[in-house]
Order: structure tokens, then sequence, then C-alpha cells
């Protein structure tokens, strides 16, 4: 597998965390935040996060990024600044040559803690027994990255095709019709 980079974007945090991946085995390489909130150009703060982000794949060489999805939001103007932190977080990326996947909040909830709707709390406390972690960040956005990074991990595990041919249960057993008994 190797080195996963997950980011957890923001416009005023960004979480990021960094996984080295080898076989069924994960190891925290590094887990933190950047911190932008008392900058107050908006553009600057986007180049602060693209140079974070090329400066943490530089000095990690992971392989992967795995980043949170945006959610809903009735906020549009917050949705337009999470997408353009988001935006600027995969173009480093992508100008790295990583591969990027994006993960929804619940799927990378569901792959930590086998549940969903599980609280930012459930999802470092999980962390840190799964890692062996004696010490959680102050931000639980630095946790949410490292979770997306373990959900890439674990989505890697799964055999070959399954989780890029079928999107559900029910288009797996279209798709697959001779392994239901």
């Amino acid at each position: 597998m190797g080195v996963i980079l997950g980011i957890d974007p923001g416009t005023n945090v960004m979480g990021y965390g960094i996984i080295d991946s080898v076989k069924n085995k994960m190891s925290c390489l590094a887990v933190g935040v950047l911190e932008l909130s008392k900058v107050g150009d908006p553009y600057l703060k986007l180049k602060m996060i693209f140079d974070r982000v090329s400066s943490l794949i530089s000095g990690y060489n992971p392989q992967a990024l795995a980043i949170e999805a945006q959610f809903y939001s009735k906020n549009a103007q917050s949705m337009l600044k999470l997408g353009r932190a988001q935006g600027v977080a995969i173009a480093a990326a992508v100008s790295k040559g990583l591969s990027v996947t994006e993960y929804e909040p619940r799927k990378i909830k569901m792959s930590v803690t086998g549940y969903g709707n599980a609280t930012k709390e459930q999802v470092a406390a999980m962390l840190a027994r799964m890692l062996n972690l004696t010490e959680l960040p102050d931000k639980l956005d630095a946790t949410d990255a490292l979770a997306a990074a373990v959900c890439h991990h674990y989505q890697l595990q799964l055999p070959m095709g399954i989780a890029a041919e079928a999107k559900s249960w029910k288009a797996f057993i279209n798709q697959h019709p001779d392994r239901v008994k």
C-alpha cells in the first residue's frame, strides 16, 4: 500500500493525517492542523493550504490522498469556501502525481467506528486505539483527516474491483449474479 495522506479541508482549520499502510498494519506518521483562522486574506489562505499540502507530500512521499468530501450545507458561502479549500488541496496532490479519492463523512466514520453517525470524539477515540496513539491532537479536524487516510487503507483492502465496480449491494448482485445463491 504505502503512505496515505488524509485531509479534512477547511479555510479556518485544515486537518491532516498521514499513515503508513503495510499489508494489514497501519502506523501513524503525522497528524496535525494548519491553523488559518487569523489569516484575513481568503486567497492567502488558499495559497497556504496548497503550500502545506505540497510540503507534507514532499516530506512524507505519500502515494495517495484521501480527502473528506463536502457535505450539504444551507450556507452557500460556507460551501464555496470549503470547496475552494478542497480544490487547492487536490490540486497540490495531483501536481505531485498522487492518486486522489474523496470519501463522504459517513463512509469515513463507518470505516473507522462501524457507525456512520459516530461523533468526532468517538472517531478520535477509535483511532487512538487502532493506531496506538498515546496523545490525541487538540483539534478534531486532525483526527478527521487521519480517519480519511484509515478509510482509504480499508478501501484498498477490499477484493480487487469490488469498491470501484459496485456502489451498492444491489449493483454488486446485478454485476455478479453467479456469486449469489
